[in-house]
């Protein structure tokens, strides 16, 4: 009886790791197959979690990267020190404009640039870790946004002839319950310091870092502050043709730069695992035989695994500086994301994407980077900060750099 058992429970294993290995996916042929070019050092991962955060995150990556070009030099820069005193500056400004321009968790790359020159930085670890303070293990601004946002739009439509100063008090108090109190001093490898003294020691001359864009609407090579909402400190970006902002991306990045970049991963062709292209949807749909066809049927979650699918043979546009402005005005072109362009890959076919680190931790199938094509770069920016000696010189000239 026992034997009879046991061979039963042998063939039930064995019917069992049969069917596992039927049930398993195919590999996919059309997946890429990477080679680096060109990979510039970073710093690890970093995942913002339920934040409107990556603005915060890729700046302060960058400038890790920057401070390790320079000095050799690892350091894990505190985020939550960046949004407490951004979300109080950007609080002032609503109020002054009594309403009349937006409060929301996002922002820009020239946000943490102006923390670093008027307020200085701490390291990780100098304020409470994120999510901490109110029993998360990470960002969650949930239950935070709710209550500051009410908070701030309450101050700024008071139907007060005078307002005191009080406001600054309660709204300082929200910051620091869900963010941590910024230190006044704290200490770092045995060594006592205060946020700007230990900005000053990272040895970053906060004066080189530019901002560069691509529109029509103003002059190229010269500036202007790029119409978006989360761009509220109207930082001045420099404006060249599409192919010259190109060619700084690409320089930079062979000069062992990295770029802190900004644009639309709101497109259907940037994937959840990792990749992201131009997708040319007229040729997609066209493909013959294939359930392509019916590209604008489908559904969101279906169009993006038939993306994945088709992995590097997707049909790409290849982007104009008329389709750039075109879908900007069009609010086709939105400013949604933040991320780090450290590197150059190509594919199997040859094809060049962009190594970007991602905020999200460890996701997709390259543990937090995404390789974004170079089509998809030039398509997508919406506007990057970049080290100005990382510009090559013709174009410096031409911008009066």
């Amino acid at each position: 009886m026992k034997k009879i058992l046991s061979f039963a429970l042998m063939a039930t294993m064995a019917l069992s790791v049969s069917a596992a290995k039927k049930k398993a996916p195919a590999k996919n042929a059309n997946k890429p197959v990477f080679t680096v070019v060109k990979e510039n050092p970073i710093t690890s991962v970093k995942d913002q979690n339920r934040s409107g955060t990556c603005w915060d995150y890729s700046t302060l990556s960058f400038f890790e990267a920057e401070i390790l070009k320079a000095t050799g030099k690892t350091y894990d820069l505190c985020e939550s020190f960046v949004a407490n005193k951004t979300y109080m500056e950007r609080a002032i400004q609503v109020v002054r404009y009594h309403g009349d321009c937006q409060f929301a968790q996002g922002g820009s790359a020239e946000d943490v640039l102006a923390t670093l020159k008027t307020h200085g930085i701490c390291p990780e670890g100098a304020m409470p870790f994120p999510g901490s303070l109110y029993g998360d293990s990470l960002n969650n601004f949930n239950e935070f946004f709710s209550v500051l946002e009410p908070y701030v739009a309450a101050v700024a439509k008071s139907s007060a002839k005078k307002l005191s100063g009080a406001w600054k008090n309660g709204l300082q108090g929200i910051l620091d319950s869900y963010l941590g109190k910024c230190p006044e001093k704290f200490t770092y490898e045995g060594k006592e310091y205060t946020p700007k003294t230990f900005a000053a020691s990272l040895g970053l001359n906060l004066d080189d870092y530019v901002s560069i864009t691509s529109y029509t609407h103003h002059p190229f090579y010269t500036t202007f502050a790029v119409e978006v909402q989360d761009n509220w400190r109207f930082p001045q970006s420099y404006n060249l043709p599409m192919d010259e902002m190109m060619k700084v991306i690409d320089y930079a990045v062979e000069q062992g730069y990295t770029i802190a970049w900004g644009g639309d991963v709101s497109e259907q062709g940037f994937t959840r695992q990792g990749l992201a292209y131009a997708i040319d949807t007229k040729k997609t749909e066209s493909l013959a035989g294939s359930d392509m066809a019916r590209w604008l049927k489908l559904t969101a979650e279906k169009r993006r695994s038939l993306i994945d699918s088709l992995g590097y043979k997707v049909p790409e546009i290849v982007p104009t500086q008329e389709m750039r402005q075109e879908r900007f005005d069009n609010w086709e072109l939105t400013d949604d994301h933040g991320m780090l362009i450290y590197g150059v890959a190509k594919d199997q076919a040859g094809k060049e994407y962009y190594m970007v680190k991602n905020s999200w931790g460890e996701s997709g199938a390259y543990k937090g980077i995404w390789y974004m094509t170079k089509n998809f770069i030039a398509a997508n920016t919406m506007d990057f900060l970049i080290n100005k000696n990382a510009i090559p010189a013709e174009i410096r000239k031409k911008l009066g750099l």
